[in-house]
């Protein structure tokens, strides 16, 4: 789940370049698993122990009132450390380019998540349900500081699609008080490239409320890789937001333990 969960749109910042190139480095490094873009909720699965999983999204274009922002890169690691439970570290970069400015590192955060109740995504009957909950980071621009937030996720899978209901609370970076409430659904898992959509709604106590939409599609390379691409309108206080995303998630091993991936 991205945190939390609006980009800022301000322009200032300080250089980001080498960050930059040691995500672009990481990525290339590894070999391709299947993860969860391009959405701003998240599903009630984690990776299996004992293997890395990167969801990555190496540009993406975000447009406002105040103007255009590139996405570049958007990156999340997943880490199963043990079975059911994964660490989360994720952040992007965003560099303003009308006007134009200098890059800055955004939407940081350290998270844990872990499947309370395994059920449809992990082979069972019933609903599957996670939660995740963490310490957001402040950015390397601005005032802010240190956040939290705790979300839960209730799926449930069919033979026509997935549903994918998200909660979560928050304590921003400005210490302002945030509530999410998000719905993601996909086609069938069977078909190579199936259509997906999310909704949401964000408020931000005293701040700003969030109404978005997302549509877009997930090609299922194989067992290991996705390639996914999505189109999102939000508005935001009535203004509207428009921004465009494309990545791929996959993952490798960092150690065998005979467990396979849902």
């Amino acid at each position: 789940m991205r945190a939390l969960r609006e980009i800022s749109t301000s322009h200032p910042a300080n250089g980001i370049a080498g960050l930059s190139f040691a995500f672009v480095c990481l990525v290339a490094a590894a070999t391709p698993a299947s993860a969860f873009r391009p959405f701003d909720g998240t599903d009630a699965a984690v990776v299996d122990e004992g293997k890395m999983e990167i969801e990555l999204q190496p540009a993406g274009r975000l447009h406002d009132e105040s103007g255009t922002i590139l996405i570049a890169p958007a990156t999340r690691f997943n880490y199963g450390f043990t079975k059911n439970w994964e660490a989360v570290l994720e952040g992007l970069i965003q560099t303003p380019l009308s006007p134009t400015g200098p890059s800055s590192l955004s939407a940081a955060g350290m998270f844990l998540k872990g499947v309370v109740k395994p059920g449809s995504l992990q082979d069972k009957t019933g609903p599957s349900v996670a939660t995740e909950f963490g310490v957001l980071l402040p950015d390397s621009i601005g005032d802010s500081g240190f956040g939290a937030s705790w979300a839960w996720i209730v799926s449930q899978r069919w033979e026509w699609g997935a549903i994918h209901l998200n909660a979560a609370t928050a304590l921003t970076r400005e210490h302002h008080g945030d509530v999410f409430l998000g719905m993601i659904v996909e086609g069938p898992a069977k078909w190579t490239v199936r259509p997906v959509a999310e909704v949401f709604y964000e408020r931000e106590l005293s701040q700003f409320e969030t109404v978005s939409g997302l549509v877009g599609l997930i090609w299922q390379v194989n067992d290991d890789l996705a390639v996914d691409v999505g189109l999102r309108h939000a508005l935001t206080n009535a203004r509207p937001v428009n921004e465009l995303r494309a990545g791929v998630t996959f993952g490798f091993p960092v150690w065998h333990n005979g467990s396979t991936r849902h």
